[in-house]
C-alpha cells in the first residue's frame, strides 16, 4: 500500500493535506574551480515515480527507476564564455531523445549571460533539442554567478590583492527585489550603485 502523509516539509511550507508521493524531480547544480584556472558547471536532473508502471519503450519501471536521467557539464572561463560542452542522458523515455545531446556543442563560444535563453533556444530549440536540458542549461547560468565572482574574490584576498574597483554594476543587480538599485540593500551594501540607471 502506497505511503500516505501530510508532514511538513524541511521547507517550512505549510502542513499539507493528507497525500500521496508521486514523482519526484531532482536537480542538482554544482560549480568547481578546476586547477588549469577554467570552471566547470555541473546540472543533474532525474525524474521517478513512486509506483510501477508501464512504459512503451522501456517496459516496466519500477518505483524509484530513472525516467529522465541526465547531466550537462560547461566548462567556462572567468568571463564565463563556455570553452567546452558535456552532455550524458542515461535514462531517457525513448531512444529517440538521444541525439537531442549534439545541438549543445553549439553553445561553445557563448557566454552565460544577458541573452542565455536565446542562445539556447537559437542553438536546440524546438525539436532540435531536449526540453529537460533547455531546462538545466537556463539555470546553470545562475549556477555560474553562485561559483564564479565570489570564489575569485576569496583567491584575490588570498593573494593579497585588492578587490576590482567597478564602473558599472553587475548584471544580477536591478534584477530582483533585493537588488533594486533603489532598494536599501544596495544603499546598504553598495552604495556606490544606489539610484543606478541606465544611463549613467
Amino acid at each position: 500500500m502506497e505511503r500516505q502523509t501530510n508532514a511538513a516539509p524541511s521547507t517550512g511550507l505549510p502542513r499539507a493535506a493528507a497525500r500521496t508521493p508521486v514523482h519526484t524531480r531532482t536537480v542538482v547544480f554544482r560549480g568547481y574551480h578546476r586547477e588549469d584556472g577554467l570552471w566547470d558547471i555541473e546540472g543533474e536532473m532525474t525524474d521517478t515515480k513512486s509506483y510501477a508502471h508501464d512504459t512503451s519503450d522501456r517496459g516496466l519501471l519500477q518505483p524509484g527507476d530513472h525516467v529522465h536521467g541526465m547531466a550537462i557539464r560547461l566548462t567556462v572561463d572567468d568571463r564565463m564564455k563556455i570553452e567546452q560542452v558535456a552532455v550524458t542522458m542515461p535514462s531517457t523515455p525513448f531512444p529517440e531523445c538521444q541525439p537531442s545531446r549534439e545541438p549543445l556543442q553549439a553553445l561553445v563560444g557563448r557566454t552565460l549571460g544577458r541573452g542565455w535563453r536565446k542562445t539556447i533556444e537559437e542553438a536546440m530549440g524546438g525539436i532540435r533539442g531536449c526540453t529537460h536540458l533547455r531546462e538545466l542549461l537556463f539555470n546553470m547560468a545562475t549556477a555560474a554567478y553562485q561559483t564564479i565572482p565570489l570564489y575569485r574574490q576569496r583567491l584575490r584576498k588570498l593573494a593579497g590583492l585588492p578587490d576590482p574597483v567597478l564602473k558599472r554594476p553587475p548584471p544580477h543587480m536591478g534584477k530582483c527585489l533585493a537588488w533594486d538599485f533603489n532598494g536599501p540593500q544596495v544603499a546598504r551594501n553598495k552604495p556606490q550603485f544606489a539610484g543606478w540607471t541606465e544611463n549613467k
